[in-house]
């Protein structure tokens, strides 16, 4: 669960929040992933009372409040500033009145200032709750931005991942993460990766021990995040195992319930798995631009298959 102090410690620089009644306790959970502004609520219209909510008070907020008369405005506050709301904002920098105060202070609410403008304040404040409330995981495994696409490499331990996440740094990809990689999910649609800050831009290569990427080649071979778009497994071969040939059925994996196309690469030794990565990237591209080679190429043996079966029956009727 999200706290206000949470908010305050991590970005009260960037919102310019300023504590206003600093002995109340900023242990308020924040609940949902919205920000209200109480104009309507304050005008007496019930059904846009949000108290759950974040509670910025702009310009017209207090200007209008200052114009009711006092017992009048302290019913009016009562009903968009409760026991749930979990802080109060007073936006560019305004002295909030007395009653705003007095309230926040009776009902332990946290209660701040920020010179930022009302609509300034919803927008940020919307887009940091909507990051601290997507639905995440944390899976194991190597992501990296190969031509663009967003590949997370996955397979048993010590199959060679950080390896082949090596070759493709050699060739000018980019790593977002080894070992632990941090997925979630934006706007209910499409996934983000990224790492866990302490480990950040470091791999871990067995024999030689931790390496910092960005050291080694360069800033331009790391990135903070970057979106999933396939995920590759990589498993020892099997002679007894039948692999795809032609690749006509796409496999796919569900994370977060979005489904990602899934492609199982065999390893052995001989085989080029960061040619092969890169291969499959670019296939993947191809494919988003609407050109699958496997189905051209099914479609021009069907035809194929089709010619010779017409010549057949031309010959057959011609005996």
């Amino acid at each position: 669960m999200y706290l206000v102090k949470q908010l305050f410690d991590q970005h009260g620089k960037s919102l310019d929040l300023h504590n206003v009644n600093a002995f109340s306790q900023m242990e308020q959970k924040i609940k949902m992933p919205e920000v209200h502004r109480p104009g309507l609520a304050l005008a007496g219209y019930k059904k846009s009372i949000a108290t759950a909510r974040i509670l910025v008070f702009g310009k017209v907020e207090l200007a209008y409040i200052q114009e009711l008369e006092e017992k009048e405005r302290l019913q009016r506050l009562k009903k968009v500033i409760t026991k749930v709301t979990p802080a109060v904002i007073i936006a560019r920098g305004y002295r909030p009145s007395n009653a705003i105060i007095n309230l926040c202070e009776e009902l332990h609410i946290p209660l701040f200032r920020s010179k930022l403008s009302a609509t300034t304040l919803v927008t940020k404040i919307t887009l940091i709750l909507t990051e601290e409330f997507a639905p995440s995981i944390t899976l194991h495994g190597t992501l990296l931005e190969v031509f663009g696409v967003g590949i997370l490499i996955q397979g048993e331990s010590s199959v060679g991942k950080s390896e082949a996440a090596l070759g493709l740094l050699e060739r000018g990809h980019r790593l977002i993460s080894d070992d632990v990689v941090m997925i979630k999910k934006r706007e209910g649609a499409y996934l983000i990766g990224s790492g866990p800050e302490l480990t950040r831009h470091l791999m871990e290569i067995r024999g030689i021990g931790i390496i910092n990427v960005a050291h080694l080649y360069g800033a331009i071979c790391v990135r903070h995040d970057k979106g999933l778009d396939l995920v590759i497994q990589l498993e020892e071969w099997d002679d007894k195992h039948f692999y795809d040939r032609v690749g006509l059925e796409e496999k796919y994996i569900d994370i977060l319930g979005v489904s990602l196309p899934h492609n199982i690469l065999p390893v052995k030794p001989g085989r080029d798995v960061v040619l092969l990565i890169e291969t499959i990237a670019l296939n993947h591209r191809l494919k988003k631009m609407g050109y699958h080679s496997a189905k051209e190429f099914n479609a021009k043996l069907l035809e194929v298959m089709a010619r010779k079966s017409r010549k057949k029956d031309e010959m057959h009727s011609y005996a």
